[in-house]
C-alpha cells in the first residue's frame, strides 16, 4: 500500500487547497501500487483521479482561461487535440529516458520556483529513433501527467507547395502555442526539418526550416512544444540547439521486452511459458509491435473460444509482425 509519506503528503495538500500538488501525489500513489501488482486498484484511482479533474474544469470554465479542446476554423485543419489519460507509469522505457522524461515533469510542476530565479523548466524537446519506441506516447503521457490538452499538429495541412502558406500556417500554429497552454506534438517532424543542404527542393525547404526556426526561437509561451522523428540523421544541425532537451529511444532490451510482455497479458489466462524463448523471439520488435502482439494474442483466444493462451500463440504473432516489420522497414 502507499507508504505514510505519500499519504502525509496527500493529505497536507488537500488541507492547503493545492489541486496540482494533491493530483500529483494522488497520481504517485497510483503509480506506487501499480510498480507493486495492484494493476486493477491502481487503474480504479487514476480513474477517479481523471474524473476529479475533468470536473475542476468544467467548475473553472466561467473564470479562466480554459484551453481549446476543438479547434475551429483555419485551425481545425492543421491539429487535433484531446486530452489523454495516460501516464508514465502505463509506459514501459529505457531507464534513462524514464529518468529524464520525469525530470521535465518535475520542473514543471515546480516552474514557479524555477522562474523566481530567473531560470525556464524544460519544455522544447526533441525526441529521435525508431518507429513504436514511445515517442508519440510520450507526448500522451506529458499530458495526462500535467493535466493538459494534447494538440498534434497534422503535417499533412501544414505543407504547402506555396513558401507563403506553409509560413503562414506555421504562424497560425505557433499563435495558438501561445494562446492555448497545453502539449504539441510535430509528429513526423524530418518533414519541415530536414537539412537545408539537401538535394531537393533547397531553396523551400530552406525557407520552411528557417520559418520554423525563427517561431520556436522566440516563443515563450508556457506550452511543452515536441517534434518528433524517426529520421534523426536526416534533421538539419540548427535544430538541435533551438530545444532544451534532445531524447534518445531506442528498441526495448530484454528487461524491457519481458516486462511489457507481462503487463500486457497480466490479466490473461496463459499457459506456462518459456520467457527465454520469448525473449530470444521477440528480438528487434518494438515496443509497439511487442503491445499488438501481446493483443493480437488475446484477441485471437477470445474469437477462438480457446481457454488459454500458448507460447505458440505468442510466438506466432513475433513471428507475424517481424515479417510486417521486413516490409516496412527494408
Amino acid at each position: 500500500m502507499a507508504t505514510s509519506r505519500q499519504i502525509k503528503a496527500l493529505f497536507k495538500s488537500y488541507l492547503e487547497g493545492d489541486n496540482d500538488r494533491f493530483n500529483t501525489h494522488a497520481l504517485q500513489i497510483a503509480a506506487h501500487e501499480a510498480k507493486i501488482g495492484h494493476q486493477q486498484f491502481a487503474k480504479e484511482l487514476r480513474a477517479i483521479i481523471d474524473l476529479a479533474m475533468q470536473k475542476r474544469r468544467v467548475v473553472k470554465t466561467d473564470s479562466t482561461t480554459v484551453p481549446m479542446i476543438q479547434p475551429r476554423g483555419e485551425l481545425a485543419a492543421l491539429l487535433s487535440a484531446h486530452y489523454p489519460k495516460t501516464r508514465l507509469s502505463d509506459m514501459v522505457l529505457d531507464t534513462k529516458v524514464n529518468q529524464r522524461l520525469k525530470r521535465i515533469i518535475k520542473e514543471q510542476r515546480q516552474r514557479d520556483k524555477i522562474q523566481a530565479y530567473g531560470l525556464s523548466p524544460r519544455r522544447k524537446l526533441l525526441l529521435l529513433g525508431p518507429p513504436g519506441t514511445g515517442k508519440t506516447m510520450t507526448a500522451s503521457a506529458l499530458a495526462g501527467e500535467l493535466s493538459l490538452p494534447l494538440f498534434v499538429i497534422r503535417m499533412d495541412g501544414i505543407i504547402n507547395k506555396f513558401m507563403g502558406e506553409t509560413s503562414a500556417k506555421l504562424r497560425i500554429v505557433f499563435d495558438a502555442v501561445k494562446q492555448n497552454k497545453g502539449v504539441y506534438l510535430f509528429d513526423e517532424f524530418d518533414s519541415i526539418g530536414s537539412t537545408r543542404n539537401s538535394g531537393n527542393d533547397v531553396g523551400e525547404i530552406r525557407r520552411i526550416l528557417n520559418s520554423f526556426l525563427q517561431y520556436i526561437e522566440i516563443d515563450d509561451s508556457g506550452s511543452i512544444i515536441l517534434a518528433a522523428t524517426n529520421h534523426p540523421e536526416i534533421l538539419d544541425y540548427a535544430l538541435f540547439r533551438r530545444f532544451d532537451d534532445v531524447i534518445d529511444y531506442f528498441l526495448p532490451n530484454k528487461k524491457n521486452r519481458m516486462e511489457l510482455i507481462k503487463n500486457k497479458l497480466a490479466n490473461a489466462p496463459i499457459d506456462d511459458l518459456s520467457w527465454d524463448q520469448l525473449s530470444t523471439m521477440s528480438n528487434g520488435l518494438s515496443y509497439a509491435e511487442l503491445e499488438h502482439s501481446c493483443e493480437d494474442s488475446i484477441k485471437e483466444m477470445i474469437v477462438n473460444n480457446l481457454k488459454i493462451i500458448t507460447q505458440k500463440n505468442i510466438l506466432k504473432k513475433f513471428k507475424e509482425r517481424k515479417v510486417y516489420h521486413k516490409r516496412i522497414m527494408p
